[in-house]
């Protein structure tokens, strides 16, 4: 079991900059595919980065490459998401999760079997 907690949401206007922090529980955080993934209302939940479990291999949706970044510290069980130059269309509840069956880079929810309980980022025009 993995709990996950995410911080680091707000308001920002566009062309402003978040970090979002993932904090996990447990001591077989590098064993896990890691995900960040956004709802906006009325949207499917969409995944925004993957990493997997070292970080050599990332994945990002084609509206934020060039813009964010996710990275991974395994001795602070911790994921990232850099997010630059933010535009209005990134507004969302962003969702970390984590991924028992890591062996290739998942890019699907379901795939993921724990949730955070999510942050809003809200981008103002």
């Amino acid at each position: 079991q993995v709990q996950l907690v995410e911080s680091g949401g707000g308001l920002v206007q566009a062309g402003g900059s978040l970090r979002l922090s993932c904090a996990a529980s447990g001591r077989t955080f590098s064993s896990y595919g890691m995900g960040w993934f956004r709802q906006a209302p009325g949207k499917e939940r969409e995944a925004v980065a993957c990493i997997s479990q070292h970080g050599g291999s990332t994945y990002y949706t084609d509206s934020v490459k060039g813009r964010f970044t996710i990275s991974r510290d395994n001795a602070k069980n911790t994921v990232y998401l850099q997010m630059n130059s933010l535009k209005p269309e990134d507004t969302a509840v962003y969702y970390c999760a984590a991924d028992k069956a890591a062996f290739v880079l998942h890019t699907t929810t379901t795939w993921y079997d724990y949730w955070g309980q999510g942050t809003q980022v809200t981008v103002s025009s």
